[in-house]
């Protein structure tokens, strides 16, 4: 099979709407959380996200093209936008017979959900007469960022959008990587993007007893493995990146992040939004992507971990990692404490995280955590307050969703 390698990012997010922001705001450890300012929060139980913060569509989109696109959809054309130039791609000066070996694999938990909602309110706050926006069912459907991003580049290859909540996007990269090595595309966009930051998202969620209430600290409130920790703190924004054949990649001299050499899945096969009291699921996952990776445990430098700051998730997920690592003292971190939870967009994020990781040979810190859980198992190395400078060589990429479904990811230094 062919070796496949990252060779752009793009990243559209709470702490930062270009690549070196992000980056930056990660390794200092910045949260992105605050008040809700897309609608009005004050009757909701949790009335604090993390929010996309200066983002101008009109930088990426033609302003008469911006009425027929959710905000998902903005986010995943303005990071793949990134993605391609960061990549030193010109789509524009391919023949046709090029563009039909590169394709996009786009994720989303929600898609439109912000257009669904207000064409609801919108037809019943009339007569019942209805009428709908022409662009309400392509603002909404969960897999048009994928299209759009294909059509703005004319791009005929595999297209296509994930869903399996917040292991979406994670979900696409593998299926992206799988996709090129198998030699069925020469590059691949993958990504995902998420714009749930609405009145339904949050009263589901809270409902669903899933979210954080700690609305007096906003910014301290997502904390991984930590004693108190009280639900997630919802996030936007988007991930992209550029998996492109190693030869292909070499022969036109391009910048090469890191490579991308193993991916699993799995399902817990437990309950409709619980994890497995164990980590079964996670467990699996992680095995398979080092099968497929050909390494070993001992292998893994670090684990970017799922780490949604819920009570029950973070623990099983630290008992599939004892499962899979024993006794082995590898570092764990949950970026989560400062993106926010971005859902379906989270894998792609958090891939972007790894990749850097391994590229600058930095684990980014667990911010807010402050009493370790006493239900943790024994001989976790949990990385928190500081980012910690060492030598990264393989990175582990976790992401789980409702339904059960978990996803993993594993990216490797480039040196060559």
């Amino acid at each position: 099979m062919k070796r496949v390698v990252i060779t752009g990012l793009g990243a559209i997010t709470p702490l930062g709407n270009s690549i070196s922001e992000f980056w930056e705001n990660i390794v200092a450890g910045k949260s992105g959380a605050g008040p809700i300012t897309k609608f009005d929060a004050s009757k909701f139980k949790t009335r604090f996200a993390c929010e996309v913060r200066g983002f101008n569509a009109e930088e990426y989109i033609e302003k008469k093209e911006i009425k027929k696109y959710d905000v998902y959809t903005k986010y995943a054309i303005a990071a793949s936008d990134q993605a391609i130039k960061d990549a030193g791609l010109d789509f524009g000066t391919m023949s046709e017979t090029e563009r039909y070996e590169v394709g996009v694999i786009w994720a989303s938990g929600n898609g439109g959900i912000g257009t669904f909602e207000e064409q609801l309110r919108e037809f019943n706050s009339g007569d019942g007469t209805p009428r709908f926006n022409p662009y309400f069912i392509p603002k909404m459907i969960v897999d048009i960022a994928a299209g759009a991003i294909s059509i703005r580049h004319k791009l005929h290859g595999p297209n296509y959008c994930t869903v399996s909540a917040c292991a979406s996007s994670n979900t696409a990269m593998i299926n992206a990587f799988d996709t090129v090595r198998l030699g069925k595309a020469t590059i691949m966009i993958a990504g995902g993007s998420e714009a749930a930051i609405t009145p339904a998202a949050i009263g589901g969620f809270n409902a669903a007893q899933a979210l954080s209430k700690n609305n007096e600290g906003a910014a301290q409130a997502s904390k991984p493995f930590d004693k108190d920790r009280d639900g997630f703190v919802i996030g936007e924004g988007a991930g992209a990146l550029i998996l492109e054949e190693l030869e292909h990649a070499v022969r036109r001299g391009a910048t090469i992040y890191a490579e991308v050499v193993g991916g699993g899945m799995a399902a817990d096969a437990y309950h409709l939004t619980g994890t497995h009291p164990v980590g079964l699921g996670a467990a699996l996952g992680m095995k398979k992507a080092m099968a497929d990776a050909n390494i070993t445990p001992e292998q893994i430098s670090y684990i970017n971990g799922h780490a949604t700051s819920t009570p029950l998730g973070d623990i099983s997920e630290l008992l599939g990692i004892k499962t899979v690592f024993n006794d082995l003292f590898v570092p764990v971190s949950g970026t989560k404490s400062m993106t926010g939870h971005l859902l379906g967009a989270a894998g792609a994020v958090e891939s972007i995280i790894s990749v850097l990781s391994a590229k600058h040979d930095i684990i980014p810190p667990t911010i807010n955590t402050v009493n370790l859980d006493e239900q943790m198992p024994e001989g976790m190395n949990i990385v928190v307050g500081n980012a910690v400078k060492t030598r990264v060589d393989y990175v582990m990429n976790n992401t789980f969703g409702f339904g059960g479904h978990t996803a993993t990811s594993i990216f490797k230094k480039w040196e060559g």
